[in-house]
């Protein structure tokens, strides 16, 4: 007994470690939104070319994703994390010195950006896993570690326009070098501090692995496609909602700079607060997943369709936002908790890296899209989201259920 619950001790600088991931993933992408505006005007592109800054970032990740997950389960948790935020620094060089050194860095800094969603492939979806591997079977632990670890990444939403006013003012292109320096210190933290348990079973070839996977969406597949496409929505919603908020500060409000960055952390701060509280409630329980899962779906789905309407105020504007963020804060830590609890250990890498290319689909395809409608169509843009998000809940209170059979495995959402 005593050797087991060494066996789950984890150091306070593993969990700052894994939590410096997600933290550094998400400003390397988040921390670009807020200067969007700028790029658009010191490298001479339209507002759709910029938000495929922030898309061919994510689109790299959505195919590496699963790629990623089957070499974590192969061949270790951080021999996949250490090269991955290698490539994610590489990454930032090359966008960083593209927009220093060149007249036309365009394609360049795309060519960074399609590296750092390489990178980002094998980083933050691993964590996931991982998370699960250290704490074994105990759930509460396991929710709790998670909730600081999507904490972490609100946080970074939270500071993303912060910081990246604050680097652009000093320099238009410094953003681009501070991924890569932040990636450094995430790779000398996770070398150090993060210590993986040995596997004592042989990982699956991949014609097994593959057969597994099939089996596993045959058998979970109602309950974790409900949550991919959950995933999905939240993060299209939200990176939606920062490109307009971005944009409409500038060209409705007319705030610029290190004031227009600390707007946009307002409710970024109340999406993370949502996260760590939600992270710390749930303890793994199914019954309480799925009412707080249903209970932010109605929340969101109801103050999205104000948000066009509140464009010309800003207080109200804030406060519209603000809503969405508690509940799209509040639902991540808990839809992590279900990806890591319910599966067995030997599959959560591979089925977490499809929940997160699912994440990434939403935060490739909600600046582009909103870059299209947000100047014609901004109103029916979010009724239709909130109609949608209606349709979402519906799919939820079918398809998860919040009992779990009594067997010896890992359990399943099934009946």
């Amino acid at each position: 007994m005593e050797k087991q619950k060494l066996e789950n001790e984890v150091s306070v600088w593993c969990i700052i470690s894994m939590a410096s991931i997600p933290l550094v993933m998400t400003l390397g992408n988040s921390m670009l939104i807020p200067v969007l505006p700028i790029f658009e005007d010191k490298v001479g592109i339209t507002s759709f070319q910029s938000s495929m800054i922030i898309t061919s970032y994510s689109l790299a990740s959505i195919f590496l994703i699963p790629v990623a997950g089957y070499l974590s389960d192969k061949f270790g948790r951080k021999k996949v994390l250490l090269p991955s935020l290698i490539i994610t620094l590489i990454g930032g060089l090359i966008a960083g010195f593209a927009s220093w050194k060149s007249d036309a860095p365009f394609t360049w800094i795309i060519i960074g950006r399609v590296l750092q969603g390489i990178g980002a492939a094998g980083a933050f979806p691993i964590i996931l896993p991982l998370v699960g591997d250290l704490y074994k079977d105990d759930d509460e632990k396991t929710s709790s570690c998670l909730g600081v670890i999507e904490t972490s990444n609100t946080f970074g939403k939270v500071l993303s326009p912060i910081i990246g006013s604050l680097f652009a003012a000093i320099l238009w292109f410094l953003p681009f070098f501070s991924i890569a320096f932040f990636s450094l210190i995430s790779i000398g933290l996770v070398f150090f501090f993060i210590k993986v348990p040995k596997e004592k079973e042989e990982p699956k070839e991949l014609k097994e692995f593959l057969h597994a996977t099939k089996k596993i969406f045959k058998r979970e597949g109602k309950w974790l496609f409900t949550v991919f496409l959950l995933g999905a929505f939240l993060m299209l919603i939200l990176f939606g909602i920062l490109f307009f908020l971005s944009d409409s500060l500038e060209k409705a409000h007319e705030l610029k700079g290190i004031k227009k960055g600390l707007i946009m952390a307002i409710p970024l701060l109340i999406l993370c607060i949502a996260s760590y509280i939600s992270g710390k409630k749930i303890k793994g329980s199914l019954p309480l997943m799925k009412k707080l899962i249903m209970a932010c779906l109605i929340v969101m789905s109801v103050s999205v369709v104000f948000v066009g309407y509140a464009k010309e105020r800003l207080f109200m504007l804030l406060v519209v936002i603000s809503l969405v963020g508690i509940a799209i804060g509040a639902l991540l830590p808990t839809l992590d908790a279900m990806i890591t609890e319910n599966i067995e250990k030997e599959e959560r890498g591979t089925i977490s890296s499809f929940y997160s290319s699912a994440r990434f689909i939403g935060v490739a395809f909600g600046p582009p899209i909103m870059s299209i409608l947000m100047n014609d169509y901004l109103n029916v843009t979010y009724i239709v989201s909130g109609i949608i998000g209606i349709l979402i809940l519906l799919i939820v209170w079918k398809c998860i259920h919040s009992e779990k059979k009594k067997t010896n495995k890992p359990q399943s959402l099934k009946r």
